[in-house]
Parts: C-alpha cells; sequence; structure tokens
C-alpha cells in the first residue's frame, strides 16, 4: 500500500511510519518542515518514504499528492501540553479542524481517492468524570474545550462517507513510550521525589504507543473496521496507581504529591488534562478482534523504562 501521513513526525506518528515500512509499505509524509522530516526519515534509511510540504489549514498544490494513496492518515495537530493562552486554543482548534477539513478536501478532489481514512481523535471526547465510564458510545460533554475541538476534529473527518471513502476514528488516551508524556515524570522519581499528581484519584486512561500504532495499521487494512475505536488499553489506572507503579519498575518510593497549584500554574487551563481525567474502555476495540500487547499497565510501564 502507499500510505498518505499527516504528522508523521510527532511521537506517534514517527513509529507509525517505522512501522508500515518494516511491512513493506510506501509512505508519504506531509509536513510543514520538510527539512525537518528528512533528517527524521533520512534517505538512506528510508527510500520508500516521501517528503510532501503543506500548509496543513490552506488549500494548496500539495492536495494532489493525495490521490493514488491507498489509505490516509491524519495524525496532524498542535500540543495541547503546553498553557492554553487564547491563542493556543486557537491554534489547537483550528490544526485539527482545518487541517482535517481541508485533508477531507483532498480526498474528494483525487482522481483516485484513497480507500481509507484512519483520523486520530482524543478521550478528551468525553469530558472528565472519576465516577463515570466511558465507551465508543457514549455521549460527549457540552461546555468543554478539548471535548469541543473532537467533536469538531471528528465532524470534519465524518464528511468522507458522502464519497465513499471508509473512516475509521480512533480517540486516544495518554500514549506511554520513552518520549511522551511519561518520559516527563521520570526525573522525579530518579531523584526520589516521584509521587501522585493532584489527588491521585482521577482515572489515567492510558495505551502503550506499539499498541497505539498496531490499532492504526489495523484500521488501515481491516475493511471491516468503519467508525470510533478508543484507542485506551482495557485497564485504566487511577493516577496514584500509575505513580505507585511506576515507582515499582524504577525501584524508587512514591511519595511526594505535586500540588494542583503547580500544575495549575505550568499549564493553566490546560491542567485539565492531568487533574482531572476519565475512565475509557476500548470496548468496540476489543470487539473488532485487536490484541494488546501491554494490557497491564506494569508491563508498559517497564517497556518504556527498560
Amino acid at each position: 500500500m502507499e500510505i498518505a501521513i499527516t504528522g508523521a513526525t510527532g511521537f506517534v506518528g514517527t513509529r507509525l511510519v517505522e512501522r508500515l515500512i518494516e511491512e513493506g509499505h510506501k509512505v508519504k509524509v506531509f509536513t510543514r518542515s520538510p527539512s525537518r522530516a528528512r533528517k527524521v526519515f533520512p534517505l538512506s534509511a528510508f527510500p520508500k518514504v516521501e517528503v510532501v510540504g503543506y500548509t496543513p489549514t490552506a488549500s494548496g498544490d500539495w492536495q494532489q499528492q493525495i490521490s493514488g494513496c491507498d489509505g490516509v492518515v491524519n495524525l496532524a495537530g498542535e500540543t495541547i501540553s503546553e498553557r492554553w493562552t487564547a491563542e493556543r486554543k486557537r491554534r489547537i482548534l483550528n490544526s485539527r479542524k482545518l487541517g482535517t477539513q481541508k485533508l477531507v478536501e483532498a480526498i474528494e478532489q483525487a482522481e483516485n481517492r484513497p480507500a481509507v481514512l484512519v483520523s486520530g481523535s482524543a478521550v478528551g471526547y468525553y469530558g472528565t468524570s472519576e465516577t463515570a465510564e466511558f465507551y465508543e458510545t457514549s455521549e460527549p460533554v457540552q461546555d468543554d474545550f478539548l471535548s469541543e475541538v473532537c467533536q469538531a476534529w471528528e465532524g470534519e473527518a465524518e464528511k468522507v462517507k458522502a464519497f465513499g471513502t471508509r473512516l475509521v476514528i480512533i480517540r486516544t488516551g495518554i500514549v506511554l513510550g520513552m518520549g511522551g508524556a511519561i518520559e516527563r515524570m521520570l526525573t522525579p522519581f530518579r531523584l526520589y521525589a516521584g509521587g501522585p499528581i493532584g489527588s491521585g484519584k482521577q482515572w489515567f486512561s492510558w495505551i502503550h504507543r506499539d499498541d497505539l500504532v498496531n490499532l492504526f495499521i489495523k484500521g488501515l487494512t481491516d475493511a471491516s473496521m468503519e467508525g470510533v475505536y478508543n484507542g485506551t488499553a482495557p485497564n485504566p489506572v487511577r493516577m496514584g496507581e500509575l505513580c505507585n507503579t511506576l515507582g515499582k519498575v524504577m525501584d524508587r518510593p512514591s511519595w511526594l504529591p505535586v500540588p494542583d497549584f503547580v500544575i495549575e500554574t505550568l499549564l493553566g487551563d490546560g491542567a485539565v488534562v492531568v487533574l482531572e481525567g476519565q475512565k475509557v474502555l476500548p470496548e468496540r476495540t476489543q470487539a473488532a478482534g485487536f490484541e494488546f500487547q501491554y494490557p497491564q499497565v506494569e508491563a508498559a510501564l517497564r517497556d518504556v523504562v527498560s
């Protein structure tokens, strides 16, 4: 297959490209910085990777490069792990809503349309709760910025169904892997100063990066998959358990809680991602026959920190 990928130089995208190449596919990397992308995927090591420069929120000649691709993976989006100023929130929304809109526009205009679009989303769609369980069929909340972003993001992706392209939407939880969110937690643990963030009671719906990559590949290659799937492991944990387990696998104590105000000072409104949370279960994902390599958080963390 020939696969077009946006967001290919990110934490998940780089591993997805590597896996697709290992399996013999060709990849078109759509990027705002072709020079950076070529450093990530040098021709000597990735001769089957083509780099295409594009402006994700604007129409352009890049859209013609979608024609002839067998599938498209949409991972592009501004990071949410920085302080949410008004400008940052605008960029978070536009990078996903407009970026997906222009990608769908390219698919519609393609002379040879891709058969499938696998589009990212996030568990922020469901809002936050310490008590509720969320499944792919759960309704979104109102008056929640991240939920509104996810709804707009998915709404643009839904438009490909009007012209016959199969759509798979993957709502991703916190991705565990070196280079991701968990890496930021390692330093205090190494200094014997690790501990739970906030109350420790908030749910942490996670997935190992390799499992998430496998789920995206299944979405591309399994024609029976269509609709929304939760990209979360079947055993979410509360923050306190996550930190205790991280301390266990690192042979370090987990005793020094990080107060809410510290996270709020660093992230502003973005602190809700860390301080609140949601218990998200991959009901449709497992019903589709997907098997998790890392269903338990301890094994996932041991792989990450080893």
